[in-house]
């Protein structure tokens, strides 16, 4: 008997088909001795032949039970994937294209159409070209912060005047523009990598504007808009952050330019000069200002890339969630507020002082995309995508009409003074167009849909066989992610430690998928093998349609789980799960519709292509968005998470978890349309594949070039204590190499040859103390440089460290004093010694008992001395012991390079040397290497 096409018919327990051929065997023996023995008469032979004529009666069909074939599809596997594969080119595609979209950037100030005024990204890139490049690294206490800080106040001036004249010429209108400079000094305390620091800064300044109807009750509440002038020690900070700085200028511009346009709420513009010593500035804004008490929301515009559209990734509120709803070009998603709270990424904004200080709500967004050149010399201009300014532009825009125009929703800020409701809503965007935000109770409510539709479908269609094979199905499906997880980190694991070519995927992250796609894929479908070969045969026949709805199954309890742990990803899974709950509805309605014959028993089991198709749009178009997001962040910040982070092995991971999410939908169930011999055949040629992949990646692949730098730490170190000079050198990142970089440089720096020194990097390393607690990530070495001939340091008498009104208390055992530290020519000084301190003039508690401190000091351009009180327990009857013993250091004010490349006063022999080692790196890598260049003074003095 011939089973129909693509079934295997197999018989009942008992009866086999070699059973049925021997039964009809012995039936024709006994015919034929009958017939030979009758044969002495007549009769005897008719009745032979009777009998040997009558038709044998068929014995009992035995039972048969249908079941599945792997190989069950009405069309061959091969056909089957190459019609599904335009789906997995076309849907990526797609996605990324629109994620990454822009809008066309405007040049003109005003529509040529209307005549009313239009956000610029010309204008906006203006203000972020004087800043970068015209002034330059605007690094807090340099004579270019001070000119920024010029700059930005002339700025704030001239809008003030347009807006008088404006109101002059319509008198009626209701519009107010006020601009302060503030200037302050203050003390606080800031956490991070576990690390405390102390932050001490001086006579620093905040450029403020304020835009209001004029009235009393229109600036009882007010919207603040946060961008910080400054730039970090070895960047221009075109991106980071004068691009956030002229979209507020633009902002302010249109919004006094617009004919009738009067604020129903006040906005308050602050342009705080010192984030990246550590938020000085919002911390000086938030504790100092009268303004402050006024503001009820804040938006901070920051930039950790180039590209891309920015993105909102910490939402604080209901209400201005709401009010990001309005936005043009929406990309947020609640998954990166939960990742940002984690603590997974280490960074920090302003918008920490305001929610700390003055329990402001709000929005916090920045651009990310590309941040190779993130705190980078190449954070120019001319490196940021045109389109960028407008997208960030607009949406900031929208967001502040809505919450301060007459027509929108002007209730809203003055309803922050009472009350801010905590965020409970899920919200994401798709594709840069769609936004979505519903409750979490609409999140139960649709999950008890889906569970309830599930199970259904898995009582109301299923046999007790099946269902038992579903679970077990379930459990291939997890077992299956594990595998992925496996094979990617065995490969990543190899690229490491084996071939020593870990991060070969830096430059590009789509490297990510084809290096570690592949053992990811072999591991899952090797999961599926080992399920197939331990199952009987009526088993393996369902396990295609029992797979398919297992993913199912699986994506609704993660989003169960996700949900009750209060987490907004749990989102991911639910639409997961309703794109696959809608796969399974459609097949079962082919099911019960396509067979005319079959209609009253369908089999249910039997999985259509169009079902495929549907199951994969979702995955598809949602996981493609959330793998370039997420490489797209993740991959750049690699290169500055240190030596000993496990980075290979995150990117492994999180490639092998992305692309299951992606594509599980189909290779999964799909893998039981083939024999188990193709399966095992199938898992053995990807594993070859991927073994040829990581070689080409290993020896044919340079993981950093001109745009994908690896960044590079060097200290040019004058110790005027000892007398000594060194050179300090230091990666952020795992990659090969950089061990012979540093000796190709010994041997071309060091003159008389010195073997570089491996330095242990702990709290007590105070080499690095001027970067502290970034310098945790460093993996660092120490050249010892000879001392230049006849040179005398300028700063050995005036760089100093002493106690004053200082004081034993023999009765209580303290000692009292006041540490003076003196750096005319230099910035952001640091010092760090042992103590148990019990009291000091810091706004912030000290530490309990003995501990190891760091402070860090930002002042403004041209001063030079701030002080630290503080009451010491020191042992009994011996004050001589204690004395403090003060590592201290700081950067020469003209001793960055290129920072002070334009600057004709070279600043002694660190400068010159590192311009020669800046030429030097340029030539011998290529261009690949950004190397931070600092000429830093210090030493260690008992006080």
């Amino acid at each position: 008997m011939e089973s129909a096409p693509g079934r295997r018919v197999y018989t009942a327990t008992g009866t086999s088909r070699s059973a049925l051929s021997t039964a009809r065997s012995s039936t024709t023996t006994s015919t034929s001795n009958q017939t030979s023995t009758s044969s002495t008469s007549t009769s005897e032979r008719a009745a032979a032949r009777r009998v040997v004529r009558s038709p044998t009666p068929p014995p009992a069909p035995a039972p048969t039970v249908v079941v599945r074939s792997r190989r069950s599809a009405r069309l061959s596997p091969i056909l089957s994937l190459l019609l599904l594969l335009p789906l997995f080119i076309y849907l990526p595609w797609q996605t990324s294209r629109h994620h990454f979209a822009l809008p066309t950037p405007k040049t003109e100030l005003y529509d040529i159409r209307t005549g009313l005024p239009q956000l610029s990204e010309k204008a906006i890139l203006e203000h972020s070209r004087v800043l970068s490049e015209d002034i330059g690294f605007r690094t807090v206490g340099t004579r270019e912060h001070a000119l920024g800080d010029k700059y930005v106040h002339e700025q704030a001036l001239l809008i003030q005047k347009e807006c008088e004249e404006i109101i002059a010429k319509a008198p009626s209108r209701k519009l107010e523009c006020e601009v302060w400079r503030q200037e302050g000094s203050g003390t606080h305390r800031f956490d991070m990598m576990g690390k405390p620091v102390f932050k001490v800064y001086e006579n620093l300044s905040n450029i403020i504007i304020r835009i209001s109807n004029g009235t009393p009750s229109g600036k009882a509440h007010a919207l603040l808009l946060n961008a910080h002038v400054d730039s970090t020690v070895p960047s221009p900070g075109a991106a980071d952050d004068a691009l956030s700085v002229g979209i507020l200028f633009e902002i302010a511009r249109n919004l006094v330019h617009t004919p009738g346009w009067e604020p129903a709420n006040s906005i308050v513009f602050l342009f705080n000069n010192a984030e990246e010593s550590l938020q000085d500035g919002s911390h000086l804004f938030s504790t100092q200002h009268p303004l402050a008490n006024l503001v009820r929301a804040v938006i901070n515009l920051e930039a950790a890339g180039n590209t891309g559209p920015e993105i909102l990734f910490q939402a604080t509120s209901e209400e201005m969630i709401q009010a990001y709803s309005k936005v043009p070009y929406p990309y947020a998603t609640v998954l990166a507020n939960d990742v940002f709270k984690s603590g997974i990424i280490m960074s920090d904004t302003d918008f920490r002082q305001f929610e700390e200080y003055k329990n402001l709500t709000g929005l916090d967004m920045a651009v990310v995309g590309d941040s190779y050149l993130y705190h980078t010399r190449k954070d120019l201009v001319k490196n940021i995508q045109p389109g960028v300014a407008q997208h960030f532009a607009e949406n900031v825009m929208a967001i502040v009409k809505h919450l301060t125009s007459p027509l929108g929703a002007t209730h809203v800020l003055p309803g922050l003074a009472r009350q801010v409701t905590p965020p409970t809503s899920i919200y994401f965007s798709v594709v840069g167009k769609y936004f979505f935000l519903y409750s979490v109770q609409t999140a139960w409510k649709v999950l008890l849909v889906v569970l309830l539709a599930s199970i259904f479908m898995l009582m109301g269609t299923t046999g007790p066989d099946l269902r038992r094979t579903i679970w077990k199905a379930t459990g291939g499906v997890l077992a299956s992610l594990v595998g992925a997880v496996l094979g990617a980190g065995v490969a990543a694991s190899v690229m490491a430690k084996i071939l020593e070519a870990g991060m070969s995927w830096y430059s590009k992250e789509t490297s990510c998928f084809v290096l570690y796609g592949p053992p990811a894929l072999a591991g899952a479908l090797a999961a599926q093998y080992f399920l197939v070969a331990r199952s009987p045969p009526t088993e393996i026949a369902q396990f295609e349609y029992a797979t398919l709805f297992a993913i199912h199954l699986v994506n609704v309890f993660a989003a169960i789980a996700l949900q009750l742990f209060q987490l907004g990803s749990s989102s991911i899974f639910t639409i997961f799960s309703l794109g696959s709950l809608f796969a399974l509805i459609l097949n079962t309605a082919l099911n019960a519709l396509g067979n005319p014959s079959r209609r009253r028993d369908p089999d249910w089991t039997t999985i259509h292509l169009a079902t495929y198709a549907v199951a994969q749009v979702v995955p598809l178009v949602v996981g493609s968005e959330m793998a370039v997001g997420l490489l797209g962040i993740f991959v750049p910040l690699t290169g500055r998470m240190g030596e000993v982070a496990p980075v290979e092995h995150i990117i492994a991971i999180m490639t092998a978890v992305l692309g299951f999410l992606t594509a599980s939908n189909t290779i999964l169930p799909f893998s039981h349309r083939v024999r188990r011999s193709v399966l095992l055949l199938a898992v053995l040629v990807v594993s070859l594949f991927s073994a040829i992949t990581m070689l080409i990646y290993a020896y044919g692949s340079q993981p950093f070039d001109a745009m994908h730098q690896k960044r590079i730490f060097v200290l040019h170190f004058e110790d005027i204590t000892q007398n000594e000079h060194h050179l300090h050198l230091a990666a952020a990142d795992g990659a090969p190499g950089f061990h012979g970089l540093v000796q190709d440089v010994a041997t071309k720096f060091s003159k008389v040859y010195h073997q570089p020194v491996p330095v242990m990097m702990d709290d007590n390393n105070a080499d690095w103390d001027i970067i502290y607690p970034f310098s945790q990530f460093l993996t660092p070495y120490k050249i010892p440089l000879p001392k230049p001939y006849n040179y005398v340091s300028p700063f050995a008498n005036t760089f100093t460290v002493t106690a004053i009104h200082d004081l034993f208390n023999y009765r209580s055992n303290t000692r009292s004093l006041t540490l003076l530290i003196d750096h005319p020519g230099i910035i952001w000084t640091a010092i760090a010694f042992d103590a148990e301190v019990l009291e000091w003039s810091l706004s912030s508690p000290p530490l309990q008992g003995y501990q190891r401190y760091h402070f860090k000091e930002a002042s403004f351009y041209g001063t030079n001395q701030w002080k630290l009180d503080l009451v010491l327990s020191v042992p009994p009857r011996h004050p001589e012991r204690s004395k403090l013993q003060v590592d201290f250091m700081g950067i020469i004010e003209k001793g960055s390079w290129p920072g002070k490349k334009l600057d004709k006063h070279p600043a002694g022999p660190g400068i010159q040397l590192l311009e020669k080692l800046d030429e030097h790196l340029f030539k011998s890598t290529g261009d690949s290497v950004d190397a931070m260049l600092l000429s830093c003074v210090g030493g260690q003095v008992l006080v």
